[in-house]
């Protein structure tokens, strides 16, 4: 007879052979599965732990100063990689400063996800008062493409799976995962969480036109007299390099590429209308829209951009169907992935393809030329202090010398002279702010870029927009990367010379500290700092950055009386009109 003593040995002795796992493993082991390889986040309450293990896991896991700069790094991550940047964050307060940067990915169809920990269910439900106890998920809903909660170990499979499919498949966007802090505790079979993980099989399946939307499209064009096409950033996004390409050259169309789509095609293309967007935005009688959205960006396909009145025929090719007549009607609407559509539109005009009249190209390529010729005295100009000119002028040069270098640029005037100054030679080596047009993105961005990458970064930022994400410095020296970032300082936002009306002693709202030293912060953190004031300076210091691979801050003095009140959008900056008695 055995003995009741012997029985419970043996019961303990087979639970001890049980191998267990528990929320931290699974959801690890989930993102690795799936390709996730790295992470942006600030560790804390409830994730520090996670971010340790996943390091030790073999993920690369960086760690920022504020968590928007660090999800703008998985936005931006997103793009380039076409795979969801992933961000961490802590609860409540940190769950909130993440979601800007969702929103911003979402808003700019990039897909990312925010994994952020939180309080457990029972206690925010009946509202007791948890650590930073907040409903992370229901404010989260409304402000990306979809947003889920992992109670359960079992369903950690699950619920990755559906956070990378939502954020990829279709229009890309931001998703929200919420992991309460007692899920990565909780303790289950090891054999059967292995069995609960799996990788997503075809998650952005390719979603090819119908050929009557070809057809009808190609009957559009095949009218014009003055055709453009426009590229927008899903077009970079998309990666149809090719495609894009041959469905320009068989056209024979020019082409008009927003700031995110410069170098899908060099910027010194012939068919390249940059330096011609007035002419041809007024003047054009088909244009085709390939990833690009009738948007504020582009006066929403109407007004005075679009030399109204004057009637405009719009082909527009995109993933989303509802995105259609979204503004203005859609003659010809292509709904599909931009290879498929491209590739369809391409094949459909064969070998006989009758191209754009030549009074129209001429006209444009007159305009571009004229255009060119008469800003290079300017870009050439050796002046001190420097205006946005001819600061860019030199910076030009630096990125005509390295086409492989990414740009990332923010500001107002900062960004708006960049982008019709700087040329760019190959595809998605431009990163801006987007379609929210936010500011702050730029640390975080070219963080991501020097990371998933492995090329040099050129960061141009504005000295106010600098602001907003320039503690992230610290981060560049600390993990080494190849970061070059220029602050155009002028003393301000806008301009550096405004005045208090009051006659008080407070600075105006838009002043800053008149020559404040940046490059001493990047010393700081053990970096490299130069200040410049003039064009040549400038040329070399960033030369011999980019050259050296070492982190890098260049004070640029820029004239505080250049530059214009909210750069080239002032129109959406109302000013009173009426005076006080």
């Amino acid at each position: 007879m055995t003995s009741i003593a012997a029985t419970t040995a043996e019961h303990d002795e087979a639970i001890e052979e049980v191998a267990l796992t528990d929320g931290f493993h699974l959801l690890i082991d989930a993102l690795k599965l799936n390709g996730v390889e790295t992470i942006y986040g600030v560790p804390g309450i409830p994730i520090t732990d996670l971010g340790r293990m996943m390091q030790e896991e073999g993920m690369r896991v960086l760690s920022f100063r504020h968590e928007q700069n660090a999800g703008n790094a998985a936005a931006i991550a997103g793009f380039l990689t076409k795979k969801p940047g992933v961000c961490l964050t802590v609860s409540a307060p940190g769950f909130l400063n993440g979601l800007t940067a969702l929103a911003h990915a979402n808003t700019n169809c990039w897909p990312m996800i925010l994994i952020s920990g939180s309080s457990e269910r029972e206690v925010v439900d009946l509202m007791q008062g948890d650590y930073e106890e907040m409903d992370q998920l229901a404010i989260a809903k409304p402000l990306c493409k979809a947003a889920y909660r992992i109670l359960h170990a079992q369903d950690i499979g699950i619920g990755v799976a559906r956070a990378i499919r939502a954020a990829v498949s279709g229009r890309p966007g931001g998703v929200y995962l919420d992991i309460p802090g007692n899920l990565l505790g909780q303790v289950m079979d090891e054999v059967e969480g292995q069995k609960s993980l799996f990788e997503v099989i075809d998650p952005a399946p390719a979603q090819r036109p119908s050929s009557e939307s070809i057809d009808r499209a190609l009957e559009v064009i095949k009218g014009a007299k003055r055709p453009l096409i426009i590229l927008g950033k899903g077009a970079a996004y998309a990666q149809a390099d090719e495609a894009v390409r041959a469905f320009v050259e068989t056209s024979g169309i020019p082409y008009l590429p927003m700031s995110m789509a410069k170098g899908l095609l060099p910027d010194t293309h012939p068919l390249s209308a940059g330096p011609a967007r007035s002419l041809v935005l007024k003047e054009s009688d088909v244009v085709v829209m390939v990833g690009a959205r009738l948007n504020w960006l582009l006066s929403h396909g109407k007004g005075k951009q679009w030399g109204e009145p004057h009637s405009t025929k719009f082909v527009q090719i995109d993933i989303e169907p509802k995105e259609m007549d979204s503004n203005v009607e859609i003659v010809a609407p292509v709904v599909g992935d931009i290879f498929s559509c491209l590739t369809a539109l391409t094949d459909a005009m064969g070998d006989g393809w009758k191209k754009p009249p030549t009074d129209w190209t001429e006209a444009v390529n007159a305009k571009k030329n004229a255009n060119i010729e008469r800003m290079a005295p300017t870009l050439r100009n050796n002046s001190s202090p420097m205006n946005y000119a001819a600061a860019l002028g030199s910076l030009k040069r630096v990125i005509a010398e390295r086409p492989d270098a990414i740009l990332v640029n923010e500001g107002a005037n900062t960004l708006d002279f960049a982008r019709s100054i700087i040329d760019m030679y190959k595809p998605r080596k431009r990163l801006d702010v987007g379609t929210w047009g936010v500011m702050g993105v730029g640390m975080g961005s070219a963080i991501a870029a020097a990371v998933e990458t492995g090329h040099p970064v050129l960061a141009v930022e504005g000295d106010s927009a600098f602001g907003f994400s320039g503690m992230e410095i610290e981060t560049i020296c600390r993990y080494k990367l190849p970061v070059c970032v220029v602050v155009f300082n002028n003393n301000g936002i806008y301009r550096g010379t405004d005045q208090n009306r009051s006659g008080g002693e407070d600075p105006a709202p838009t002043v800053f500290v008149e020559n404040a030293r940046y490059d001493m912060m990047m010393e700081a953190f053990g970096g490299v700092g130069v200040h410049v004031s003039n064009p040549d300076e400038l040329y070399r210091s960033v030369t011999d950055a980019m050259d050296s691979g070492k982190p890098t801050l260049i004070n640029a003095a820029i004239d505080p009386a250049a530059g214009k009140e909210s750069g080239n959008i002032g129109s959406l900056n109302p000013q009173s009109v009426v005076k006080k008695k």
